[in-house]
């Protein structure tokens, strides 16, 4: 407690020392005393943790000090203290934002918790805001790794639609960092305080993903036990990002273009209408379009969600971007390890630049922990390297008489090739099974069936 510090504001001197025993010798609390009102806004910069505030000042009647508090920080708990002890008094000085009233003389039993709770509350929302404001931070345009053109036109794009409601569409191949730009969207809009939602729709089941996005009330269907909220009333006033939408089911969609339309849904076997004031982002590494042409994807839903579309290039149409995030990935697992790594020699930082990088900048983020981690030396050499980097052509694909076999190389067997392929293709797509199927060209049952086999977690 003896880093907390509380303001004692009392006119009367016996009072004062009384406050004074009990809250800086008894509880262990820094103080600072005012026997008037003057003076205690100034001293606010001294970064009080509490104020145990008088009513009756000879200067300034309290409630309306604390008033005047209380637009410097909102935040900040205040105590008022009076010997005029009427509820109408207690009231009002609770609807000026007290955090507590105590009619004097006072009950410093009571008083001891209140102040301890109070400041409690207080170092709470205090580390809300801290870590509010680092996410504001952390996604920040000017934060977001990149020299290419193409970028700065979407930042410049981007900053249109910052705040106002217009739905947005992130197209864009698995790893280019579709929810960064949606998470940019909402830190830098006028919605930044209020929550930001994430909704995988590949990675829950379809029979699931209604009731994870509008909820459902108890007994609703068998397992129901009780009501579920979902995640667009957790979003309320915020920003619901959709990612991979195309795999929604279509059945589904129709009950998505209708919050679109009306702002307004019901929970899964409920009645109850609720009003949704959510912005929605969605995602899709396919072409929406082409799922409307061949009957997977709603057209009117379609068109309500692409109102603002948005294309991320792949990283190999930026290579230029590839020394920079590997040099801000260096940096930032040299913090993770605590290490001191410089960065990746010229040859191996020449395969990085070559090499296609089909997982776009997850890939590549994942490539350089790996890195980090096996290497002992001051520059990553390119023996550390994973295999399909030192065995690319330069267009990605694998030439089998290289690095990867050579007559020195042990058999493996095909088994367990393609358990190793399945799971860095799992690793590259940060688990999205549709996805890494695509990039293996096999079908969802092979994936399923080599996790299931090998015990595999799809998101490590």
């Amino acid at each position: 407690m003896e880093d907390k510090l509380i303001f004692i504001v009392d006119d009367e001197p016996s009072i004062l020392k009384l406050l004074t025993f009990w809250v800086q010798e008894k509880w262990k609390y820094k103080i600072k005393t005012f026997d008037r009102g003057g003076g205690v806004l100034d001293a606010l910069s001294d970064g009080p943790s509490l104020v145990l505030l008088d009513i009756m000042l000879p200067d300034i009647n309290g409630v309306d000090l604390l008033t005047e508090i209380k637009k410097v920080n909102s935040n900040l708990p205040v105590i008022l203290l009076s010997a005029q002890g009427s509820i109408e008094v207690a009231l009002k000085s609770l609807k000026e934002g007290a955090y507590d009233y105590f009619p004097k003389p006072l009950d410093y039993r009571r008083l001891e918790p209140v102040i301890k709770n109070a400041i409690s509350n207080y170092d709470l929302i205090q580390e809300l805001e801290r870590l509010k404001h680092d996410l504001e931070e952390e996604y920040k345009f000017d934060n977001i790794i990149t020299s290419d053109k193409k970028m700065h036109e979407i930042f410049s794009m981007v900053s249109k639609v910052l705040n106002n409601d217009i739905t947005v569409l992130v197209n864009g191949e698995s790893g280019t960092g579709k929810e960064l730009i949606a998470r940019a969207i909402h830190y830098n809009g006028m919605r930044k305080d209020k929550p930001f939602v994430v909704v995988n729709c590949a990675s829950i089941p379809r029979e699931l993903l209604e009731s994870e996005l509008f909820g459902h009330e108890k007994g609703s269907f068998t397992g129901a036990y009780q009501k579920k909220i979902g995640k667009f009333e957790y979003a309320q006033g915020g920003t619901l990002f959709l990612d991979e939408i195309s795999e929604m089911d279509v059945s589904l969609q129709a009950k998505i273009l209708r919050l679109v339309q009306e702002k307004e849904f019901e929970r899964v076997g409920g009645n109850e209408i609720i009003k949704s004031d959510v912005r929605i982002i969605s995602a899709t590494n396919k072409d929406l379009k082409e799922c409307v042409d061949n009957g997977e994807f709603r057209e009117d839903l379609y068109y309500r969600l692409n109102s603002f579309p948005l294309l991320l290039p792949p990283l190999r149409e930026r290579r230029r971007d590839v020394i920079l995030l590997v040099n801000y990935f260096v940096d930032k697992f040299n913090k993770k390890f605590g290490k001191d790594v410089k960065g990746f020699n010229k040859k191996a930082l020449k395969q990085m630049y070559d090499y296609e990088w089909p997982g776009n900048v997850r890939e590549l983020e994942n490539t350089v922990e790996r890195c980090m981690v096996l290497t002992d030396t001051e520059l990553i050499e390119e023996n550390v390297l994973p295999p399909q980097l030192l065995s690319s052509n330069g267009s990605g694909s694998i030439k089998l008489n290289g690095p990867l076999f050579s007559e020195e190389s042990p058999i493996i067997p095909f088994e367990k090739l393609k358990e190793e392929a399945i799971r860095h293709a799992l690793k590259v797509t940060n688990g999205n099974i549709v996805e890494a199927a695509k990039k293996l060209n096999v079908g969802r049952a092979t994936i399923y069936r080599i996790i299931d086999k090998y015990n595999i977690d799809a998101k490590r």
